[in-house]
């Protein structure tokens, strides 16, 4: 089975780069389940339903946030009835929505996705490790196909923490959140497939995917100014395409994607497909 887990999308930019390329990355890496993070999709802050039908519309399967998804209000109504969004899984019993899902393939396979928050200077919530730790026991490799983690933090060492915590029993365990995408890609020694940051779906000439003039200001002047707006140039598309075994759900190779934009482009050559023209 091969997955594509898209990290952060930001603003318009992160949109179009992913909307526009997905139908044809579904072809080019015969991907099976496609996983974008969308919490910064709406111009930085938050997801809207329309967003959301947009991913869906070009492909993606499956919606996972962090700590900016009820930055729009009206999200809060329609979660619930969207199990294809969903929130991280550690927020207290009551919070709308999903943390989880079992999600099935056109081939007949069955994913189970994890979307938890990690918790070192961020929001205090519960204990992401018990919360994943009460998953896998619901759903364990073998009941279903494949185990994806998206754990959503800042800290590289929780993320790596929750990368050990869950190899051997999750498929993949990949960081979100910091936007910067991280060169430490492995196949754990039990067989899960990590990375501490996918990095962003957006504009890389910014301070992690908003305009710099504001951003730069904030950390000159140390005082609140104006609201930070998305930067608008040209996107990179990250994520990290991951292949697992049929018998055993683990992961059997894991490479990083990043098309256009800014940064230095990597296409999954060792997946031995042919690398698609840029959408722009």
């Amino acid at each position: 089975m091969r997955i594509l887990l898209c990290g952060d999308v930001v603003g318009r930019a992160g949109r179009a780069v992913v909307t526009q390329n997905m139908p044809r990355l579904r072809r080019s890496l015969d991907l099976d389940l496609v996983i974008v993070n969308g919490e910064n999709a709406a111009a930085g802050f938050g997801i809207t339903d329309k967003i959301c039908r947009e991913f869906y519309d070009c492909g993606v399967d499956v919606i996972t946030t962090g700590n900016h998804v009820w930055d729009r209000r009206d999200i809060i109504p329609y979660i619930a009835a969207d199990p294809r969004l969903l929130r991280p899984v550690n927020f207290p019993k009551g919070t709308p929505g999903q943390g989880s899902g079992v999600f099935p393939t056109a081939a007949g396979g069955r994913v189970l996705v994890v979307n938890a928050m990690a918790r070192l200077f961020m929001d205090a919530l519960d204990d992401p490790f018990a919360a994943v730790e009460a998953e896998l026991a619901a759903n364990p490799l073998g009941s279903v196909d494949t185990v994806v983690i998206d754990f959503h933090g800042e800290a590289t060492s929780e993320k790596m923490a929750m990368g050990h915590f869950a190899d051997g029993r999750a498929s993949l365990v990949i960081g979100t959140h910091s936007h910067v995408p991280t060169a430490d890609w492995q196949i754990l020694p039990g067989g899960t497939a990590y990375q501490s940051d996918a990095g962003m779906c957006g504009d890389y000439d910014s301070v992690i995917g908003m305009q710099k003039e504001a951003s730069i200001a904030r950390f000159v002047r140390k005082m609140p100014g104006e609201r930070l707006q998305v930067a608008e140039g040209p996107a990179t598309l990250c994520g990290l395409v991951v292949e697992t075994d049929d018998r055993t759900g683990l992961a059997r190779r894991v490479a990083p994607l990043r098309l256009g934009g800014r940064l230095a482009p990597h296409w999954p050559a060792e997946f031995a497909l042919e690398e698609p023209a840029l959408v722009s």
